[in-house]
């Protein structure tokens, strides 16, 4: 495959995989392409000197933080990944009673893999709903072993394990719709939501998140600053579970902010693919004329002006 990759002359070659389940890495370790790009699917450094580049954005990865990534930072303008945004969403069609869900509940949602959730995260959580008396915890239904964990710990803690309500699976169309039910999602940590994410927003749906220190951890602070909702990262746990609890206990404030939530989605950078595109070329150009040019890969920040040449 390396072979026949440079026997048709690739300028560049993008590892949409990094180290996940089915990755070809020896294709690139064997150099596939003069220039090797690790890009969308794995969030963080592959580690490897035949990686050339690794696109991410500056709420992921601060100028301060490239020492950690053995790759070059090519940072794109607003968020690193892309959206389909051509998907609608119907509405009318799910009801909470639907989902099992109080029709006069304050609901939390996070629709996160059951293997993100934290013990110290669930302590938040439960934290959260210790304080608003109404409020529901909305999960994905994990399996039976992980729900009767959640329940259990959520007993320990104090919390009636009924006020923990799981949703089976749904087709995508499905899912985004019953998705609006929510009233505020609540992120994980250290490894944040990232599509999961980019889907509550996507339907309106606020998600209060809490930044790390690693890509996978900071991956929902910069989706919700691409949407102009920087008020909803938090500064440390503390911080995390007072604005949770304040949003649950005031159904004003939060219809407030989901209200700004919608009006800021129209003109958001998060959505906006025309842009976005442009922005991809660039990155992709800018790659390129290095290598042209003779010179070693380096972190490249693309800007606006980049963006209006194209």
């Amino acid at each position: 495959a390396a072979q026949l990759a440079r026997d048709m002359s690739l300028d560049i070659a993008i590892d949409l995989m990094g180290h996940t389940k089915g990755a070809r890495t020896g294709i690139f370790s064997r150099r596939a392409a003069p220039i090797q790009v690790n890009y969308l699917a794995y969030p963080g450094t592959m580690g490897a000197s035949f990686i050339d580049y690794l696109i991410a954005d500056r709420t992921i990865i601060p100028p301060d933080a490239t020492s950690a990534y053995s790759e070059r930072i090519v940072w794109m303008p607003d968020y690193y990944a892309p959206r389909d945004t051509r998907i609608e969403v119907p509405t009318g069609r799910i009801g909470r009673s639907d989902e099992s869900l109080p029709d006069d509940a304050i609901v939390y949602c996070s629709f996160n893999q059951t293997s993100k959730i934290m013990p110290e995260t669930f302590g938040d959580w439960m934290s959260i709903l210790s304080q608003v008396e109404r409020g529901v915890l909305w999960l994905l239904d994990g399996g039976e072993g992980a729900v009767e964990n959640l329940r259990r710990a959520a007993a320990e803690a104090g919390v009636d394990p009924d006020r923990l309500i799981f949703a089976q699976r749904r087709s995508l169309a499905e899912h985004l719709e019953r998705l609006r039910l929510a009233d505020l999602c609540l992120d994980t940590l250290p490894y944040n939501a990232h599509t999961t994410a980019s889907d509550a927003l996507y339907v309106g749906v606020p998600i209060l998140t809490m930044p790390g220190e690693t890509f996978a951890s900071r991956v929902c602070a910069s989706i919700v600053t691409a949407a102009g909702m920087p008020e909803l990262v938090a500064i440390d746990r503390v911080d995390y579970i007072r604005r949770a609890a304040a949003l649950g206990s005031d159904p004003a404030q939060l219809s407030t902010l989901r209200e700004r939530l919608a009006r800021q989605l129209a003109g958001a950078r998060l959505f906006d693919m025309k842009r976005y595109a442009r922005a991809f070329e660039a990155a992709l150009s800018a790659m390129h004329d290095r290598y042209l040019h003779g010179l070693a890969p380096d972190h490249i920040a693309v800007n606006d002006d980049m963006l209006s040449q194209r």
